[in-house]
């Protein structure tokens, strides 16, 4: 994987990045901590600079971001609730938990986005929340951007400095994923086991 992203970076230059990115955040085939790294080692080879690379892999990160935004406003919170209403025993939540993380989200979600955007995994479907809650466009733009910038300087940077040992940058995010999928698991089976005992 990483010759063929390499190959296709070199050809394509910034805008096969920007567009890569974009990609990523809306069906991440290609995960960002493999991507990011990868084009701050052309930057320190040359065939990048690495202020670019931060600021056109924000860009198309947070264009990705912004079409899970869209698709959640489209669900938006009514269509949601019927749904959750049918099937909400299996996402262990009530209509009544939608109501409640709409309103969170109107009032706090700034900082739920700007924290998750920084985070494996949550990142991408972070915005589809905020979509259906009808978060302003403007705080989430702030926040989703603001997230994503610092995201991608941080990878960005690391493939820069380790170079050639790009790759090695997965060694450090993976340990991450794995305890956050750990514990959502852990999460989603006690709120299953609580819900069942409660009916």
């Amino acid at each position: 994987m990483f010759e063929w992203i390499l190959s296709l970076l070199s050809r394509g230059g910034y805008l096969a990045f920007g567009w890569l990115m974009f990609v990523e955040t809306v069906f991440p085939p290609i995960p960002s901590e493999v991507l990011i790294p990868l084009a701050g080692f052309l930057a320190a080879e040359g065939t990048f600079r690495l202020g670019l690379v931060i600021a056109v892999g924000t860009l198309g990160a947070t264009l990705g971001a912004t079409f899970w935004y869209w698709v959640g406003w489209r669900v938006g919170e009514r269509r949601m609730r019927k749904f959750v209403k049918k099937h909400g025993r299996w996402m262990t939540m009530s209509p009544e938990d939608v109501d409640r993380t709409g309103e969170w989200f109107r009032r706090r979600g700034i900082w739920a986005v700007f924290l998750a955007r920084m985070l494996p995994g949550p990142r991408s479907m972070i915005s589809v929340p905020a979509g259906m809650a009808r978060m302003p466009m403007l705080p989430f733009l702030i926040a989703t951007t603001l997230g994503t910038a610092l995201w991608t300087a941080f990878l960005a940077t690391l493939g820069y400095i380790l170079q050639s040992q790009y790759d090695r940058v997965a060694d450090f995010i993976d340990p991450i994923l794995y305890a956050l999928v750990v514990v959502a698991l852990g999460y989603y089976v006690v709120r299953f086991i609580r819900r069942r005992g409660a009916r």
